[in-house]
């Protein structure tokens, strides 16, 4: 395994060297002249990276569109977020936590409580109540304060739409109860392009995150589901057994153990769910996990495993792989890289794969771990230039060739995003 520690060395003949050499492989072309002078394009020897250019905050991208907001505005792109063709006026947008361009071209964005859908380019766009699963609607609780109503949507993982048998399904779980006020925890779904939302699971009522003086009948969760967690990490599909898998956290806090993996599959005939828990512990454990990603049919995970342990414990970090039914036994998982600090952010695409570091654990920065060979040699670098950050919501390549990613300040509050393009092997 190399490891490497880059820091920045930037002079303007550099930049544009950089510059040329991104544009011979496909890079921001045009784009480059809008970059702000302090977002200059860095390189390591494996990567180009970039922080997003001045304007709109790029919250999620697919092939060449990507989606903004700012400034009481939302915003579509059509070329990588190089330009905005589309706008419209929302005055919540600065509490955006979620969003999602479909393979139909609709877009489904989401405030803290409430989710909406434009189904023209943001010409127009609607609100969308979720539904339970007996078709009633689930609507948000009133929040004892009105600016902490909770993240409902909001993820930490950043792919959230597969083709399943011939069409596109939307699940995604939201990563809650840190900032925003306590909130139930979910798994949702779509089959229609977003304009139907259905809960796909709901967790227990955890005691913990709850409203204060709250009378416990009507705390927050599924009241007939004994399974209680802080928030999911991930939600994944593998097509191979064309199931899902999520994985949540966070610690036990006298209520019950947090950390758990389901493995659910989906009937669309009789549009129902099945979820089955594969495993439940503590938070030192490589089961305190994220970054869940499915190549050739291999299980592949990223472990924040952090908590109490005894002075001859290490902690049960790593990026591992598995066989899918070889989850629930350690003895059969394959450790391909052993992280010092917490990691539960990941993505691989083309045999590459990106890993954040979880900031406030971490003696780097903003800490990144990148594999050029599907986890057969690693490099780590700090991108300390941009403080103290926790990348996570890894979403694939755009139409250029560059990974979006989150960088949030410590450990999840907004702070900007950052571009990454692996160089060619």
């Amino acid at each position: 395994m190399s490891s490497h520690s880059s820091r920045p060395a930037f002079d303007r003949r550099r930049f544009l060297q950089t510059a040329a050499a991104l544009t011979a492989v496909g890079g921001i072309g045009p784009g480059l002249g809008k970059l702000r002078a302090a977002d200059a394009v860095r390189e390591t020897e494996h990567f180009w990276c970039r922080l997003a250019a001045e304007g709109p905050y790029v919250d999620s991208q697919r092939d060449h569109r990507a989606f903004g907001f700012g400034d009481g505005k939302i915003y579509l792109s059509e070329d990588n977020a190089q330009s905005w063709a589309h706008s419209a006026a929302f005055d919540d947008a600065d509490n955006i936590t979620f969003s999602c361009l479909l393979k139909n071209g609709n877009v489904l964005f989401a405030t803290r409580e409430r989710l909406f859908l434009s189904t023209d380019n943001l010409k127009t766009y609607r609100p969308v109540i979720v539904k339970n699963r007996d078709g009633g609607d689930y609507l948000p609780h009133k929040a004892q304060n009105p600016d902490a109503p909770g993240w409902y949507f909001h993820p930490l993982d950043g792919i959230h739409t597969w083709d399943v048998d011939g069409r596109e399904l939307l699940v995604w779980g939201n990563y809650c109860n840190v900032l925003g006020g306590p909130v139930p925890v979910n798994i949702y779904y779509s089959t229609d392009g977003g304009e139907t939302v259905k809960l796909a699971y709901s967790f227990g009522r955890n005691p913990h995150f709850q409203e204060k003086a709250t009378d416990p009948t009507a705390w927050l969760g599924d009241a007939k589901n004994s399974l209680i967690c802080r928030h999911i990490h991930g939600v994944t599909y593998n097509p191979t057994e064309r199931a899902f898998y999520t994985c949540t956290g966070d610690v036990n806090r006298g209520h019950g153990d947090e950390c758990h993996w389901l493995r659910g599959t989906y009937d669309a005939a009789r549009d129902a769910w099945d979820w089955k828990v594969l495993i439940s512990v503590n938070s030192n454990s490589r089961y305190k996990s994220g970054g869940i990603n499915f190549v050739d049919g291999r299980l592949y995970w990223a472990a924040d495993a952090n908590g109490k342990k005894t002075p001859d414990e290490s902690y049960d970090r790593g990026i591992f792989r598995c066989a899918p039914a070889d989850l629930a036994d350690p003895t059969k998982h394959e450790k391909l890289f052993a992280a010092e600090f917490e990691m539960a952010n990941m993505i691989i695409e083309d045999r590459v794969i990106l890993a954040g570091h979880c900031a406030p654990a971490s003696t780097f920065k903003t800490g990144v771990a990148v594999s050029p060979d599907l986890g057969k040699t690693w490099a780590e670098y700090d991108l300390a230039e941009y403080g103290a950050r926790s990348p996570c919501r890894f979403q694939p390549k755009n139409a250029d060739g560059w990974f979006r990613v989150d960088l949030r300040k410590g450990w999840i509050e907004r702070a900007e995003v950052l571009f990454i393009k692996p160089k060619p092997v």
